[in-house]
Order: C-alpha cells, then sequence, then structure tokens
C-alpha cells in the first residue's frame, strides 16, 4: 500500500475507492482533506461534550495567553478572517466567557480578556483537538516536527499563490 493510500474500510464493499492508490499528489490532498473532515467532526463532538467548538476553544487558549488582546490579533493568530472571528466572539460574548473592553488610553481600540467562566475552558481537556497535536507531536522527532510545519507552511503558501491568481 502507497504512503498515500487510505486503508479501505471495514465493510463488504469491494468498490470502496478510498483503497485506490491515487499517487503522491492526490493521495496526499485526499489525506488533507480527511484531516480536515476528521477536524470538523472532533470540532462537532467537542461542542456537545464540553459546549465550545475547537474554534472558539483556539479563540479562548490565545485569550488565556495573552489577557487584553485585541481582535486583529486573534485574527491574524488564527488564520481567520475579522467576520469569522467577530461571529466567533459574540457566541462566546452570549455563553459569558469573552467580554471586550475599550482600551482605557485609545477608546476606539477594543481588548478581549476571558471571563471567570471562560478561564476554565482554558486549560487541557481529554477532548480537545489539541490533545490529539500534543501527542502526535510528542511522538515525532524534532527533525520530523519541523519537516511537517515546513511542509504545512510551504504547501499553504503554495495554495494561497494560485488562489491569489483565480
Amino acid at each position: 500500500m502507497s504512503p498515500f493510500t487510505l486503508p479501505a474500510p471495514d465493510s463488504e464493499n469491494n468498490t470502496d475507492t478510498r483503497d485506490l492508490n491515487l499517487g503522491p499528489t492526490l493521495g496526499f490532498l485526499s489525506l488533507v482533506w480527511h484531516l480536515n473532515h476528521t477536524l470538523e467532526r472532533a470540532s462537532k463532538r467537542m461542542e456537545s461534550s464540553i459546549g465550545i467548538t475547537s474554534q472558539q476553544r483556539m479563540i479562548i487558549r490565545v485569550l488565556g495567553r495573552y489577557p487584553g488582546i485585541t481582535p486583529g490579533a486573534v485574527a491574524r493568530a488564527l488564520w481567520i478572517d475579522a467576520g469569522t472571528l467577530s461571529a466567533a466572539l459574540k457566541r462566546l460574548e452570549s455563553k459569558g466567557l469573552v467580554r471586550r473592553e475599550r482600551d482605557t488610553i485609545d477608546r476606539r481600540r477594543i481588548m478581549l480578556d476571558l471571563t471567570a467562566k471562560g478561564k476554565t475552558f482554558d486549560v487541557p481537556h481529554d477532548a480537545s483537538i489539541e490533545v490529539a497535536v500534543h501527542t502526535t507531536l510528542g511522538a515525532l522527532s524534532e527533525t520530523d516536527a519541523q519537516a511537517t510545519r515546513h511542509l504545512l507552511e510551504a504547501l499553504t503558501l503554495q495554495i494561497d499563490g494560485i488562489a491569489s491568481k483565480a
């Protein structure tokens, strides 16, 4: 089996296309889509089990490390657009987890912080995606972890460059 071939599911359906050898490019892209789908499913499970999505948890974790951070800085750190962040912040505010405050020096500037309730979510949790990432990275050598990061960054730049030409 190729390193870019997904194993066939345990079923009697021998025509399942997931066991096809797609070659290095399409096989790798299939794995990226599989990861994306897995992240989305895990995020929905997180929302059911702990009350917040993985994206909301990432926002909380950033706010926990950088109290008083601006929305723009959070959006840049998480690679999400301002509208997506704004919608997520509204949901987190409605749950009583995040608060927005005006900067006392520059009243035009908004600062974000966790509420006491929000701080209870800023801790390691077994049902979070970050546990899987932490475990996986911990099992890799430093060289492999750096190579993986480099691959993801390079692929992102390539795809972004292609998308900007469209």
